[in-house]
Parts: structure tokens; sequence; C-alpha cells
């Protein structure tokens, strides 16, 4: 598929396929890029919509900056690059993976999009950095004394980040929403994703095989069947 490499808001992007009036925002998740949306966007150029996807901080060619993969300096960006996408096409949705699902949510609890496709969404960032600091053995006051905490699985624990996840919890969600869950996921519970799919009114589809990372020909195989379904649905 015949991709163009743009900047959206200051962001490096790329746009898949053939022009369209309807488009989807793909969002990867940490360890992601823009390239990533190559499959999605397959699916999404055969049920007529367009894939922009873009480079998050810290990540393909913004390597350099991961200090700015933080909430505060993401969101802004991200309701930046949704205004501009709306000029350009009559109907906007959004495609989010595990972390970058978390980041839509922020961003656009209000936005007026035809819908929503998240996989492995992080709903409960809260509870992921607890998880966290259990397998770190990081108490909350060593975090608030020390402010951040790197781990031997790679994370960094931030206190500040905690508070901000504390004071922005999400409260709410009106885009029609699928989410794709795999059952062993090890960074979000299947109490957590059920009970946000209920309050939210969200379709919930769960892979008994599923990991957090879809990576297998068999999980990436239910991914297609999933986002193609999905694609369908939101016409």
């Amino acid at each position: 598929m015949r991709t163009e490499p743009f900047s959206l808001g200051g962001m490096p992007a790329l746009r898949w396929g053939r022009p369209s009036r309807r488009g989807i925002l793909y969002l990867h998740g940490q360890g992601g890029s823009k390239a990533e949306a190559a499959s999605f966007a397959a699916a999404a150029a055969d049920a007529g919509w367009q894939t922009v996807s873009v480079d998050l901080p810290g990540h393909g060619d913004r390597e350099a900056e991961a200090a700015a993969l933080v909430p505060w300096q993401v969101v802004p960006e991200l309701r930046c690059a949704l205004a501009e996408l709306r000029g350009r096409w009559d109907r906007v949705g959004l495609f989010g993976s595990s972390l970058g699902a978390w980041f839509g949510l922020l961003a656009y609890p209000d936005a007026p999009l035809a819908g929503a496709l998240f996989l492995s969404p992080v709903v409960d960032m809260e509870a992921l950095i607890r998880r966290m600091m259990g397998w770190a053995g990081v108490s909350e006051e060593r975090l608030a004394r020390e402010g951040s905490i790197s781990t031997t699985f790679g994370q960094t624990l931030s206190w500040e980040y905690l508070r901000y996840v504390r004071t922005h919890p999400i409260r709410r969600w009106r885009t029609p929403t699928a989410i794709l869950y795999g059952a062993r996921d090890h960074l979000t519970d299947r109490e957590t994703v059920e009970a946000f799919a209920t309050r939210n009114g969200c379709r919930l589809t769960v892979e008994e095989a599923g990991e957090h990372w879809f990576h297998t020909p068999q999980q990436l195989a239910a991914v297609d069947r999933w986002q193609r379904a999905c694609l369908a649905d939101l016409g």
C-alpha cells in the first residue's frame, strides 16, 4: 500500500492508501511506531477509510523525544492533530493500541468521532501503575520521596505521572467503541476492561488465547478478523 509521509500538527505521520472523505487516526502503543499501522490501514482501505498514523514521543522518527511521552505533552498534540484531520475528512474515527488507546481516551472524551477501535487498551492507568509498583517492590511513600524510580522491567515509575493520572481520571467516553482484549493480558485484568466496557457501552470481544501484545500468527489473524468486522459496522 502506498504511504505518504507528512507532518500532522508537528507530529511525524503517514497517510495510507487512496484519499477518502472518511479517515481514522491510528495511535500505536509503547514500543510501536506509525509504520505498524500497515495491516489496519489495508483493512480500513477495503472498507473505504483512509488511515493516518503518527509517531508518539520516543517512537519512530521521534526516538530522541522519549522524555516527552507524558500525557500533559501528548494530549495537546493529539487534540491539535484531530482538529487538523477534521478539516480534511467528513468523518473521523480512532484506532488505539494499549497506551495509545489511553492517550485517546484522555484527549477525546467529547470529540465527535464516528467510532473507535481499541486493541488491548489501558483503561485504568492508576491500576496499571500500582501493579508495576508491586512488581518493583516500590511503595507510594518511596515514590513520592524519590520522584522517579527505574525498574528492572524497563519502565520508569514517576510520582509526577501518578499524580497526573489521579487528577485526570477517565470519567466519560461517549464514542461508540469496539474493544479486543486478550484473556492472557498481564497489564490490564479482565474485570477492569469488562467494567469499563459496561460503563461506557462498548462492545467487548475477548480472545481467550490473546495476550496484551497480539503477535503470533493465530493472534494476528484474530485481530484482522475483528478489525475488519468492526470497520464494516462503522460504515
